[in-house]
């Protein structure tokens, strides 16, 4: 008694065929073994190749030609699609053009004669090239451009350098003394000293392109611009490390620090600044909240930042501070509509 049997693909039924026919269309290269299949009066779907076998059907796809004939029917535009290759289309495929400055970057770096801090720079920004190209996958919108990222990752180094090297802000910041003493009175430094600055520092590109804006930057366009200048923040700080704690240590323990360090930093630093964005969003968009939402944007980065650097010591604890403020801006993203209905009253 031969069975009936259907053909699923695209979530369509085909048939019913017999084992046989199966066979036939298998052997003809019409469908495959691996095709789902289901018979009638069975309740999971199978695949043709399982109830062949269990008819002990044995297929035998012939094929048509021999190599040269073959690779005459697919033709030389298959193998060498010339004119798509030499199009101006081509050259605007985004992914092509994401996978060719990831995968060749490295290739270019290696053949650029610098060294000492340069070397150490260019490493450095080639991870953040990677977190970039990932958070604007996850988070643009069309106000987000290109002119502006560039801008807002730059000025975030710029402001940096002077804010700690030109004006030494940490070292009047008088709470960063209390770095060095026990837990849990290091949270005092790590918070009003570390945090605050830091967070600061961060912060001063958005408020310069909020205050720049043809239009008003709904609260994910701000977000991105914050992860930018956090990605710009870990990539300051991360050449600090590798040339200073990094360089101190054994060459195994130095080189794991610096991946760790090139790919955490501007990760941790992104998602922080990723609230601080969110909030001067509202600031903008509500001005006669602006008060409270600036506090909100400096306050809530710094405890986050500063209760992570007071417990690092404490690896989970610390990994739970870092996944506490990703639901945080995850969180705040999702109930932005929230927020703006509350804020409009």
């Amino acid at each position: 008694m031969f069975m009936k049997i259907h053909i699923i693909r695209n979530n369509q039924r085909f048939g019913p065929y017999d084992e046989q026919t199966l066979l036939s269309y298998v052997n003809q290269g019409l469908i495959l073994k691996q095709d789902k299949a289901i018979a009638d009066g069975d309740s999971l779907e199978q695949t043709v190749g399982f109830y062949l076998k269990r008819a002990n059907l044995q297929c035998h796809v012939s094929n048509k030609g021999n190599v040269m004939s073959q690779l005459a029917a697919i033709g030389s535009e298959l193998i060498f699609p010339k004119a798509k290759l030499f199009s101006k289309q081509f050259l605007s495929d985004q992914r092509f053009l994401i996978l060719a400055l990831v995968g060749l970057l490295p290739m270019i770096i290696m053949n650029i004669p610098l060294g000492g801090f340069f070397l150490f720079y260019e490493v450095s920004l080639y991870f953040s090239i990677i977190w970039g190209l990932f958070f604007y996958a996850c988070f643009k919108t069309n106000q987000v451009r290109l002119n502006t990222t560039l801008y807002v990752f730059f000025l975030t180094q710029l402001c940096v350098f002077v804010v700690w090297d030109i004006v030494g802000l940490p070292k009047v910041n008088l709470f960063y003394a209390f770095t060095e003493t026990a837990f849990p009175f290091n949270i005092l430094g790590y918070v009003f000293g570390v945090g605050l600055t830091e967070e600061f520092g961060k912060m001063i590109p958005l408020l310069i392109i909020l205050r720049k804006a043809k239009e008003p930057l709904i609260p994910q366009t701000m977000v991105f611009y914050g992860l930018m200048s956090g990605i710009a923040f870990g990539v300051f700080e991360g050449v600090q490390y590798q040339m200073t704690v990094n360089a101190e240590q054994a060459y195994d323990v130095s080189f794991f620090l610096n991946i760790a360090r090139l790919t955490s930093l501007p990760f941790l630093h992104a998602c922080w600044c990723g609230i601080a964005g969110y909030f001067l969003s509202f600031a903008q968009l509500y001005p006669k909240y602006r008060r409270g939402l600036y506090v909100l944007a400096i306050t809530i980065p710094a405890i986050v930042h500063g209760l992570y650097d007071s417990l690092a010591n404490y690896w989970l604890v610390s990994l739970v501070m870092v996944f506490f403020g990703l639901m945080l801006l995850t969180v705040y993203l999702k109930q932005s509509v929230d927020y703006q209905s509350k804020l409009r009253q």
